[in-house]
């Protein structure tokens, strides 16, 4: 018998602030004393964009990783709206044939000790492992708006931490990212007790804290995010092909996520400039279906650097003698 590791979003216990909005982008700059009036001086100001388990993650980590910092979170989705929701949120290695194969093997080496942790702490409960949908306890803002250009954000931030999935396709003009479509059924099967899969992945059965998750599709350039009935026909009939038992299953609900592909996950900074103005950028995003399974790797790559945009933002510039 194989093991995996399984764990939902969950509301943490001391949750970060969080703020509704629909404030244009010129009235954002007005917003920020709400924000930050109690902010020293030499606070950085960092915008994590997007609010999945790779947006999440990354703000729990720069709050960890980056002294004197406050993050903000600002998505126009939060949980459990979310396409990490949707995931069965098993801890499965995938490969990103863009990336080398020693810095996947780090990302997913930290993020299964990260989850090993939890699994073993009081947290952890008897079903699985939870994240914690917070900054801990270093405060921070979780800010639902939607956000169109990565310059709305200047400059009321600092730093912008781009998290933002198939978003970055607009946001950053990654015409690389694209959606691959997975729908799933959540069923009531308490009797499932270990998860099954088939050899291609494509047919799976995830227990979870409160549903068993039923799938799957893998639909290339799928955009559509409303539920099909041949599809779930499909899922099901498969599924019972695997496990008999799942033809007394009850209270079925069909999901549906689009994963954000990408040949690599792009991990890296990139500095602004418009007008005279500039604003630093670290992407962070095109995890595909393997965002569970590596994103505390790569949201600590990330946290680092971020902390060299900090370093970089606190160093004097030299000036030059004439």
């Amino acid at each position: 018998m194989g093991s995996s590791f399984a764990f939902p979003l969950s509301q943490g216990t001391r949750p970060a602030r969080h703020c509704k909005t629909s404030f244009g982008a010129r009235d954002f700059g007005g917003f920020q004393d709400c924000f930050f009036r109690d902010r020293p001086m030499d606070t950085a100001r960092i915008a994590v964009v997007g609010a999945g388990v790779v947006g999440l993650s990354t703000a729990v980590c720069i709050s960890k990783l980056v002294p004197q910092c406050s993050v903000t979170i600002i998505s126009d989705k939060f949980t459990p709206d979310t396409t990490s929701d949707v995931a069965a949120g098993m801890l499965i290695p995938h490969t990103y044939p863009d990336t080398p194969i020693h810095m996947q093997k780090q990302w997913f080496r930290e993020t299964f000790n990260h989850l090993f942790a939890i699994a073993n702490s009081a947290e952890a409960g008897d079903a699985g492992v939870h994240l914690v949908s917070g900054i801990k306890g270093s405060g921070g803002w979780m800010l639902t708006r939607r956000i169109d250009d990565l310059w709305e954000l200047y400059p009321s931030f600092d730093i912008v931490v781009n998290c933002s999935g198939l978003g970055s396709r607009q946001l950053a003009g990654d015409s690389k990212i694209f959606p691959v479509r997975g729908q799933v059924l959540q069923v009531q099967a308490p009797w499932v007790e270990h998860f099954i899969r088939d050899g291609s992945g494509l047919t799976y059965i995830y227990p979870g804290t409160s549903h068993v998750t039923l799938g799957g599709t893998r639909q290339k350039g799928d955009w559509n995010l409303s539920p099909d009935a041949e599809n779930s026909r499909e899922i099901l009939s498969r599924c019972c092909a695997l496990e008999p038992s799942l033809h007394g299953a009850c209270n079925i609900r069909e999901k549906v996520g689009l994963r954000p592909y990408r040949p690599g996950v792009r991990l890296q900074t990139e500095l602004l400039a418009r007008d005279g103005r500039r604003l630093p950028v670290v992407h962070h995003y095109g995890h595909g279906s393997g965002g569970i399974s590596v994103h505390w790797g790569t949201a600590l790559e990330a946290a680092r650097l971020v902390s060299e945009c900090v370093h970089a933002l606190r160093t004097p510039i030299p000036k030059s003698k004439l």
